[in-house]
């Protein structure tokens, strides 16, 4: 072979997407992550290479006790031994995450199986790797119960036991429970202005002249989770447990 008219490298997902073999290369293109789902390219040197290959190629040591996953086309993960080859001409697989770790916990999302190298998982993370639409939403299934609405800024726990099963399906109606000044208040949308909780708190005060207000809250969905918010802000409220308290002051 003459290796002065090998491409620099071959891309897999362009190679996939576009239904043909691998080229002859100097390496060959994969996306890889490191405990998340922040996928970068990464040049691999063997269209078939070795577990420990591809973490060497990314600038890990592979005795630090990484563990090695691919992330196959239906979305299942398979475990890919650093002593052992994978092939990615056959197996079709683009995405591989590696977790410094030495334990793997166990899930499924749509009967798929998947690990993952942490004893959490955000739902963020779920929501990507279900990779579904805007109408759509993921659920934890509740054995003998009602199957439970996954948020995207929450944490899942992964140590309980039994293996946490996730589905998806249509998205409901969303609603958003709150309290201002120890009193509950629902409404539709996320996003809460200063106004709208002043209005909560002191109905009708926007007519008082004179009149000044200061807002705190906590546990909100947005970033800061907690602080002060001044006329015209907005806070993303939880789906249930953002707590505002409004005073009002009168300015002689």
């Amino acid at each position: 072979m003459n290796t002065d008219k090998l491409l620099e490298y071959d891309d897999l997902s362009e190679a996939l997407r576009e239904g043909r073999a691998l080229r002859p290369a100097r390496g060959y293109r994969i996306l890889y992550a490191q405990g998340d789902l922040n996928f970068r390219s990464l040049d691999v040197p063997d269209p078939v290479p070795l577990g420990h290959q591809i973490l060497t190629s990314a600038g890990v040591n592979p005795s630090d006790g990484y563990s090695l996953f691919a992330i196959l086309p239906a979305g299942d993960f398979e475990d890919v031994r650093l002593d052992e080859p994978f092939d990615l001409r056959e197996r079709g697989a683009e995405r591989f995450i590696a977790f410094q770790t030495d334990r793997d916990f166990k899930l499924t999302l749509n009967e798929k199986q998947l690990k993952w190298g942490k004893p959490t998982i955000s739902g963020a993370d779920i929501y990507t790797l279900a990779d579904i639409g805007e109408d759509e939403a993921v659920f934890l299934e509740v054995n003998g119960g009602e199957d439970r609405l996954i948020d995207y800024d929450e944490l899942i726990d992964l140590t309980t036991s039994g293996i946490e099963h996730f589905i998806t399906a249509p998205k409901p109606a969303l609603t958003f429970e709150f309290t201002v000044n120890s009193r509950p208040h629902v409404v539709s949308d996320r996003r809460v202005t200063f106004e709208q909780v002043v209005q909560l708190a002191f109905p009708g005060s926007q007519s008082v002249p004179n009149v000044a207000f200061s807002m705190t809250y906590r546990h909100a969905a947005s970033k800061p989770h907690a602080g002060e918010l001044g006329a015209g802000g907005v806070v993303e409220v939880k789906n249930k447990g953002t707590v505002f308290n409004v005073t009002k002051t009168i300015q002689s």
